[in-house]
């Protein structure tokens, strides 16, 4: 069986249960998989079926949407016991989250919602992040999130926020240059400059993926995090100039929705391990904990 507890530094594809026949079939040559740790939080069937054969082959990332890490509401410890089993379960080599919020009074919202970089949030998260760690018994990884909305009153910025996180915690981070670049243009400020002052060093994965494209009520434009297609150039140069600073890191097109068949999704990942061998000398299968 594949070492579950290790990574290797090259692209990875988000796993689809449509791609699984052909995945099984023709044995492509990825880094690694990623799953939603909530479709793999019922007792048995087809989906943890189909996840125990690929992880015979390929490491396993747990990517979760629901822990509400940024909510004013405690952490749903039995959603939080859910996700315990599954990381137990499958030993994935990387476990990630999102900085956003999605509850509200046991309800459950649809959406990964932005938090005000207050230090009161910063107070609650942390909180947060320091029970998921310890619940689970290991590290996660942080993911920077895409806005839509900015709050007026903030104590940090979002990079300076996400530092001060990984500070108090311990924690990991995952770097979506995508949602970078969907904020930046949503609310008007410097991409490359975010890169340049994100902790990379603390960076245990990073996902690109596509966005949608559309108008704001006052006719400007704003971009969705809607992963429905091929990751864009701005995005592409993103994850380049990322990799200058660190090449040694695993790195995932995320695609959920308006999916291709396997050839088109493959095709995005060897775009993805084209940028990574640019970026680095290093052995291509060199592997990080």
């Amino acid at each position: 069986m594949t070492n579950s507890r290790t990574v290797p530094c090259r692209a990875g594809a988000s796993f689809k249960a449509g791609h699984f026949a052909e995945i099984l079939e023709t044995k492509p040559d990825v880094g690694f998989f990623e799953v939603h740790a909530e479709n793999y939080m019922g007792a048995g069937g087809p989906p943890h079926a189909q996840l125990e054969r690929l992880r015979d082959d390929y490491p396993i990332s747990v990517h979760g949407v629901g822990l509400s890490i940024g909510g004013a509401d405690g952490l749903d410890t039995e959603h939080l016991d859910r996700l315990k089993r599954v990381v137990d379960r499958y030993q994935p080599a990387l476990f990630s989250e999102h900085l956003a919020w999605s509850t509200h009074q046991g309800a459950y919202l649809n959406d990964l919602l932005a938090v005000p970089y207050t230090r009161e949030t910063l107070k609650l998260v942390v909180e947060h992040i320091d029970d998921v760690q310890s619940h689970i018994g290991r590290t996660m990884l942080l993911e920077n999130p895409s806005t839509y909305i900015a709050f007026e009153e903030n104590d940090f910025d979002e990079v300076t926020f996400i530092t001060e996180v990984q500070k108090r915690t311990g924690c990991g981070l995952l770097l979506d240059v995508n949602n970078v670049y969907v904020s930046s243009v949503n609310h008007g400020w410097d991409a490359q400059k975010y890169i340049e002052q994100f902790p990379i060093s603390h960076v245990g994965e990073i996902h690109a993926a596509g966005h949608a494209t559309t108008e704001d009520e006052d006719g400007s434009t704003l971009l969705i995090d809607a992963h429905n297609g091929v990751a864009s150039d701005p995005v592409m140069a993103l994850l380049s100039q990322a990799l200058t600073h660190r090449s040694d890191i695993p790195v995932l097109i995320e695609w959920d929705n308006d999916l291709p068949d396997w050839l088109g999704l493959y095709q995005e990942v060897e775009k993805i391990s084209d940028v990574l061998r640019a970026a680095t000398n290093a052995p291509e299968m060199t592997d990080v904990a």
